[in-house]
């Protein structure tokens, strides 16, 4: 049973609403969904007690009880694929913490940049914030996210400098990219995937 499953602490209520067994006598308050479906119909002195109309908030609130479990659902699902998210972009940036150790900057740079911009996706989505353009890069998330309030100024311009970093990193320059450079780009990056959801 999905409810057992999902949110177990509503399974008495949802049996209760399908089926009392504790109850005396057959009203409109205590008229459940198995009467409903027996077509069962009570009357005292001739006037209609219950009938299978009074199944009908029963019914509304076992979907209710549904629709709770389906968003709990997704809900679960989500925090799992969050969590899993989060260890990869670990992992990701142990990687390029280990390629800066062995002097390979630009790699590390690389990297740290595409989990950046992977989880700005996730933070964009997860706020329903639409980026419009068709392959959306760092900035594109960061100014998307700062429009609808996502981040402050502050946070922008922190995400706004790593971007850059990553730039750096990712196109052949003037100039190569230093390790503390990229270092900075690694720690940022750890602190917006702790920081910002």
């Amino acid at each position: 049973m999905v409810v057992k499953q999902v949110i177990p602490e509503r399974v008495s209520d949802f049996i209760r609403l399908y089926k009392d067994e504790k109850r005396k006598q057959v009203s409109y308050q205590t008229y459940t969904m198995s009467d409903y479906l027996i077509g069962l119909r009570t009357t005292l002195g001739g006037k209609v007690i219950a009938d299978p109309e009074s199944a009908l908030p029963k019914f509304k609130q076992q979907l209710n009880i549904l629709q709770a479990c389906e968003k709990r659902f997704e809900s679960s699902l989500f925090d799992i694929k969050q969590l899993l998210m989060a260890d990869i972009f670990d992992d990701e940036l142990g990687t390029s913490r280990e390629l800066l150790k062995k002097g390979f900057i630009r790699a590390a740079g690389a990297i740290a940049g595409v989990v950046l911009e992977k989880h700005l996706s996730q933070v964009a989505a997860a706020h329903q914030v639409i980026v419009k353009k068709k392959d959306p890069g760092i900035s594109d998330f960061n100014d998307a996210l700062k429009e609808k309030d996502v981040i402050d100024i502050p946070k922008w311009r922190s995400i706004q400098h790593l971007g850059d970093l990553r730039n750096l990193c990712d196109h052949n320059k003037k100039r190569e990219p230093k390790p503390e450079e990229v270092d900075d780009l690694i720690s940022g990056v750890e602190k917006v995937i702790k920081t910002l959801f």
